[in-house]
């Protein structure tokens, strides 16, 4: 028979899921919107809905609830901005992602499966789990213990 665990803490670990959940969809945009002012200078509704694969509608409505929220800033055919919390957001979600990829290819994940699976993956992660992994590249990448070595695969850059 399988013990169970004390129902408060099982409640807890659920509850940060959902709210990771939440989060992902304003990192995601917040993440793109800084990846297409700093590619094309601006950002617009129709490159956002090409690059996620959703409608206009879908995107715009995003886009209203990431303006309450304080994130952006935009007008009706107009480009679309982070705000100073938007860019804190995109800076801090790049580096999870940073992390997690860069783990990832230091145990010898390819590095096209690496960048896909770090997408999900950097949005519910804990702190303490990031801090592992950055340890971990860093002392990989010093003591050249990297299974990506016997793959083939190109050995990531320490994270700092």
């Amino acid at each position: 028979m399988t013990e169970l665990q004390d129902a408060d803490q099982q409640a807890a670990q659920f509850q940060r899921i959902r709210d990771a959940h939440r989060l992902e969809v304003a990192e995601d945009y917040v993440e793109m919107i800084a990846d297409l002012i700093e590619a094309q200078g601006e950002a617009r509704a129709v490159d956002l809905a090409s690059r996620f694969g959703v409608t206009n509608a879908t995107v715009n409505n995003t886009i209203a609830r990431l303006q309450r929220e304080g994130l952006v800033h935009s007008r009706p055919y107009r480009s679309i901005f982070l705000t100073e919390e938007g860019w804190s957001m995109a800076r801090a979600s790049r580096e999870r992602h940073v992390i997690v990829r860069d783990f990832l290819l230091a145990i010898g994940v390819r590095r096209s499966v690496a960048e896909a699976d770090a997408e999900g993956v950097e949005h519910h992660v804990s702190a303490e789990t990031l801090a592992a992994f950055k340890r971990l590249t860093r002392e990989l990448a010093r003591t050249g213990g990297s299974a990506a070595a016997d793959r083939g695969a190109p050995r990531p850059a320490a994270a700092e």
